[in-house]
């Protein structure tokens, strides 16, 4: 699946690649919410392959939900609907165990023409990335962007650009009012690739918080309101009429999105405990004891690794001996690994159906992981 990749002869070339790609994200335009949240998403993957050092890197799902701020579901929903078709990014290999997935920033259907990074906020970008975007053109709507995603990348993380706090739409202003200080409305609309009317929304939850402030038609990011904003409340400019401004905690307390992200880190801990549990105990073929009836009797069932399997439990010729009546039980075999395996009629499957439920298991794998 790499084939259609390009190949970079040196960390310089991979630095090109990845500042190209990231002015090239910076002038898109991100429709809707659907779209803001993609961007996050994909903001998050630059961050790791600029680590990384060039386009291909490893990141599970749970670590890119909480570099975005977003939840597990949305990641896979604007994975599906937009960033994938949009040839943005591409998933070589899903991952296993300890190891993230190998993921692609595909620079060549997103990245478009190449050139020198600081020419890339003059190119036009014709289309949104995706078809699908629930927000189009519209002649309050311009179809170039301009914002600063590393602003955006600093902050999205934060409890207070969650769901039904400042949101998506919020950054994007902000990342728009970092790039062009001095911006009207209808500027705003096409540089943050959102509607007039989210515009005028977003734009009044900010003044609210002493975050934006506007003379005449004009607005602009009030001081200190991304470098080292909530270290001095005091140095933010405000508004006649608003509060002072009381940093990412306190706006995140004010619309009640307080601790999403640590409850998100929180259970994502969770997950991956339990999934490590079961790594741990599928590399030492360990699973619970069972404890069957068989002709009135219990009888153990165990399910240790091969050589734990006891002595007694093995007759000369390799059958199974039941250790309560010293019998050979006939439904009882040893795998080739030398496991101890139950045939039952639900095991008398046909080739075609033991592949479907191969194929099942695999699947739900693969989900967990």
């Amino acid at each position: 699946m790499i084939s259609g990749t390009r190949t970079l002869d040196s960390p310089h070339d991979a630095y090109e690649v990845l500042a190209a790609l990231r002015d090239r994200i910076e002038t898109t335009p991100w429709r809707g919410e659907r779209g803001r949240t993609a961007l996050r998403v994909l903001r998050a993957h630059l961050n790791f392959a600029e680590i990384a050092g060039g386009p291909l890197h490893h990141a599970s799902e749970r670590q890119t939900a909480e570099e975005a701020g977003i939840s597990r579901t949305t990641l896979r929903v604007v994975y599906e609907t937009v960033l994938k078709p949009g040839g943005w990014l591409r998933r070589l290999r899903v991952g296993h165990g300890r190891e993230g997935s190998s993921w692609y920033l595909d620079h060549g259907s997103a990245g478009g023409r190449r050139g020198s990074a600081s020419l890339s906020r003059f190119w036009t970008t014709q289309y949104p990335p995706d078809l699908a975007l629930e927000e189009w053109t519209t002649p309050g709507t311009a179809t170039t962007a301009d914002i600063d995603s590393t602003v955006i990348a600093r902050l999205m993380d934060h409890d207070a650009f969650a769901h039904r706090g400042l949101g998506s739409s919020a950054l994007m202003i902000i990342g728009a009012l970092h790039v062009r200080p001095v911006q009207t409305v209808s500027q705003l609309a096409g540089t943050a690739s959102v509607s007039r009317a989210t515009a005028y929304r977003t734009l009044q939850r900010l003044a609210d918080q002493g975050l934006v402030q506007h003379t005449g038609e004009t607005w602009t990011l009030a001081p200190r309101a991304v470098d080292g904003f909530g270290d001095s409340p005091l140095d933010a400019a405000t508004e006649p009429g608003t509060r002072p401004a009381q940093g990412w905690d306190g706006i995140a307390q004010c619309y009640g999105t307080a601790g999403a992200a640590v409850r998100r880190r929180t259970l994502h801990a969770i997950e991956r405990a339990a999934y490590q549990k079961a790594l741990d105990r599928r590399a030492e073929h360990r699973s619970k004891a069972t404890v069957i009836v068989r002709n009135g009797s219990q009888v153990l069932v165990p399910a240790p690794r091969p050589d734990e399997i006891p002595s007694a439990w093995q007759s000369p010729d390799g059958s199974v001996l039941d250790p309560v009546t010293g019998r050979t039980a006939a439904d009882w075999r040893f795998a080739t690994d030398g496991r101890l395996i139950l045939i039952t009629p639900a095991d008398q499957r046909s080739y075609d159906e033991m592949t479907t439920a191969h194929a099942e298991a695999l699947r739900e794998w693969n989900s967990a992981a």
